[in-house]
């Protein structure tokens, strides 16, 4: 744990893989993971580079947004979650891996870690996704970890010149109790 800009930021260690806080260092990797239309396909347009280096920077300071290494060091992707400003005890999850990382546990890994952090650390009651009907793996991901789709918005969000279903889910702390 430190702190940066009067922010507590913490990494997260899994078996295989290391959650840490973004630094400048992280600049080509972010890049390059926000320019891969691939990995953009279910979340959002390709931006310029100058927005991206915008979100970049936004990221470097925020707390609870990591950067998603394995054991090697090797950057595989990015996950997070944003505390709502209006309920404390409430955040929205987001991750997004390289192509080449899908499909080998490392999200659901990076994802149980970050909602045991989520819950026990910040005592969230609870944790929202908004995936994109057609994004399966993701919701695949997301039921495996004990979320639940709550609604379906249809043709609620436009990408890529085409509408399509939003899907909000939602996982519950077991554990606080209202």
């Amino acid at each position: 744990m430190f702190s940066r800009n009067g922010l507590t930021m913490v990494t997260l260690k899994t078996p295989r893989l290391l959650l840490s806080p973004f630094n400048e260092q992280d600049w080509p990797f972010f890049l390059s993971l926000r320019e891969n239309s691939d990995v953009m396909r279910f979340m959002g347009e390709v931006l310029d580079e100058v927005a991206i280096r915008a979100l970049f920077i936004q990221r470097c300071e925020e707390p609870n947004i990591f950067i998603i290494r394995d054991e090697n060091g090797a950057t595989l992707g990015d996950i997070g979650l944003r505390v709502s400003h209006k309920n404390p005890h409430e955040a929205d999850v987001g991750y997004a891996l390289l192509p080449e990382a899908q499909g080998k546990g490392y999200a659901s890994e990076a994802l149980a870690a970050l909602c045991d952090y989520g819950f026990n650390q910040l005592s969230l009651h609870a944790i929202n996704a908004w995936v994109l009907g057609v994004n399966q793996g993701s919701s695949r991901l997301l039921e495996k970890h004990g979320f639940t789709r709550t609604q379906v918005l249809e043709k609620a969000y436009f990408l890529n010149g085409e509408y399509y279903d939003d899907w909000v889910y939602r996982r519950e702390n077991t554990l606080t109790k209202r």
